[in-house]
């Protein structure tokens, strides 16, 4: 039974930084791909940042070089770096796992398991 279990959304200024983190259990963690989709009221969920088995990674345009993505293995979690906010960064972010590597579009992911998500606004 995989879980995600999302943490670190709160309110936070422009400008400044937040981490998001996402601790998972109940898949073979080694050989999973990870990311961090948003959705906006109002908006299409839309992927943010992934990461594949091997630690490769892929950003929307949208956030290219102010958030970072990264695991931690040994701690079975994931992370968000949020660096420099804008107001349309606020959003509920979710995790995602899957097996294969994960598409940025949402539609075209291949049996993903999903977390709760954990609201980010930007003001």
């Amino acid at each position: 039974h995989v879980q995600l279990v999302e943490s670190g959304g709160e309110p936070v200024q422009a400008g400044g930084s937040l981490r998001l983190s996402c601790e998972g259990s109940g898949y073979d963690k080694p050989n999973y791909c990870l990311g961090w989709y948003r959705q906006a009221p109002g908006k299409e969920r839309e992927g943010v940042a992934a990461i594949d088995s091997d630690g490769s990674t892929s950003y929307a345009d949208s956030v290219k070089g102010r958030f970072a993505i990264s695991k931690d293995s040994a701690k079975n979690t994931l992370y968000l770096q949020m660096n420099s906010p804008k107001p349309e960064d606020t959003a509920m972010y979710y995790c995602v796992a899957g097996t294969r590597p994960l598409s940025l579009d949402p539609r075209m992911l291949f049996r993903p398991y999903w977390g709760q998500g954990t609201q980010v606004t930007v003001s």
